[in-house]
């Protein structure tokens, strides 16, 4: 928050979790202090953060949660607040603990209590508060922050809050799970392939592979090239989270990364584009696994490598974060649901894991993503056309309250074979109906 003198805030205690959450709201321009005298003569905004009454500042009564120092089942009732889902219930100014309330949801608080996996082994989005209460497709930390924002406002007319903290921004993202069809695959898997269509009458298939293996056309999934005309007409920036495998597996179907082709691609990808590792499925559970493709793709693109982006967006807090950071990642992009569309974290911001375990700020940067066409189709069942809606949605979401509007698309999604032109031009509309460069 830019203001011309820090947010003073009162605490009885100022605890780990408390100037994590101020962090967050304030963008480190805070100072909690623990002396009601000393608050009281301070200068510019100040926050009440206590049971105490104090006249002529903003007053927040504590939930409790931020003064905890253990994880436990906390008991959540959700309620209207300014036409907004909020809960922890407290008298003051603000009707409820906005720092905590914040906390439960940006540390995915419930995600360390005892919980049900989905069949890929991941927390699965049904737990949640935000899909049980429907409030999964909002991003509703921010917009409790822009609602506070407001209200300190009118407390404190002569200091400048501004709106937002942050600008929109648009980080359009690829996973690269298969990075061609036809092209680099072995000999035998070809062969095989082409028999296999044959038998199952596949004629598109069969003229498509022979004519790819001729040298007529492009191998259907190699669309990084008019990947990068549009990226040019928009003046777009992207993210390509390359997948390296090791050790091919059952969830791990791209070409290995001794593959020539594969090797070429992400050099020129690297060279053009900033680029992430996508830890394969089988380096989940194998830590020295990780750390072999981190090296591997670093050694491929000459680049050192700090970002990635879980397969299948399969993790379990804390242990696969901390695996992460102890790789050497800083930035992680798996902070959303493989099962359907929507703000895990209920935030669209970039911001810092908070380990709940060892109550301790992380360096590690989420990045939270709240689309991923493959939800769209595979999970919520849905058309091009109705992806283009919920799309747009999100778009528009996140454009309101200032956020940082992360997508995630797959090459072989939008390639110009029958079953996925329509979604390739979905793509395309999309980013000319909202990112046009004016003449």
């Amino acid at each position: 928050m830019n203001t011309d003198k820090p947010v003073w805030i009162f605490a009885k205690e100022d605890t780990p979790r408390l100037s994590y959450t101020c962090s967050v709201f304030f963008d480190n321009r805070f100072r909690i202090v623990t002396s009601r005298d000393v608050f009281e003569v301070c200068e510019g905004p100040r926050i009440n953060y206590s049971d105490d009454v104090i006249g002529g500042v903003c007053r927040i009564v504590p939930h409790g949660l931020l003064s905890e120092k253990q994880v436990s089942r906390q008991a959540v009732v959700c309620f209207d607040w300014d036409a907004q889902k909020v809960f922890f219930k407290t008298e003051g100014d603000i009707p409820f603990d906005i720092f905590a309330a914040a906390f439960y949801l940006l540390s995915r608080y419930e995600e360390y209590l005892p919980h049900e996996k989905d069949k890929y082994g991941r927390y699965a989005h049904t737990n949640s508060l935000a899909y049980r209460e429907g409030f999964l497709n909002q991003p509703l930390v921010n917009t409790w922050m822009e609602l506070f924002y407001r209200h300190l406002r009118s407390v404190f007319p002569a200091v400048s809050f501004p709106r937002s903290l942050h600008r929109f921004c648009f980080l359009p993202t690829y996973d690269v799970d298969i990075a061609y069809s036809y092209l680099g695959q072995p000999v035998w898997k070809n062969v095989a392939g082409f028999f296999l269509d044959l038998v199952k009458g596949k004629t598109e298939k069969l003229i498509e592979r022979g004519n790819v293996y001729s040298g007529k056309q492009p191998d259907p999934f190699d669309t990084f090239s008019w990947l990068d005309a549009l990226h040019a007409e928009h003046r777009l920036q992207p993210l390509y989270f390359l997948l390296t495998i090791l050790k091919r597996g059952a969830y791990d179907k791209n070409l290995p990364a001794a593959s020539r082709e594969l090797q070429r691609l992400y050099r020129g990808l690297a060279d053009r584009y900033a680029t992430g590792l996508h830890p394969s499925w089988q380096s989940g559970t194998d830590t020295d696994l990780l750390v072999k493709e981190k090296k591997t793709l670093e050694t491929v693109t000459g680049r050192r490598i700090i970002t990635s982006r879980n397969h299948y967006l399969r993790f379990n807090l804390p242990q696969d974060y901390r695996r992460l950071t102890d790789a050497g990642i800083t930035a992680d992009h798996s902070m959303a649901y493989g099962t359907v569309n929507g703000f895990r974290a209920s935030y669209a911001l970039p911001y810092h894991w908070y380990d709940l375990e060892k109550e301790t700020v992380t360096p590690l940067v989420i990045h939270p993503f709240c689309f991923m066409e493959a939800c769209s189709f595979f999970e919520q069942g849905y058309n091009a056309a109705q992806a283009r809606e919920e799309l747009q949605y999100y778009h528009d979401t996140v454009k309101k309250v200032n956020g940082l509007f992360i997508t995630l698309f797959h090459n072989h999604f939008l390639t110009e074979q029958p079953e996925w032109v329509q979604w390739r031009d979905m793509y395309a509309d999309f980013l000319r109906r909202n990112f046009r460069i004016a003449d």
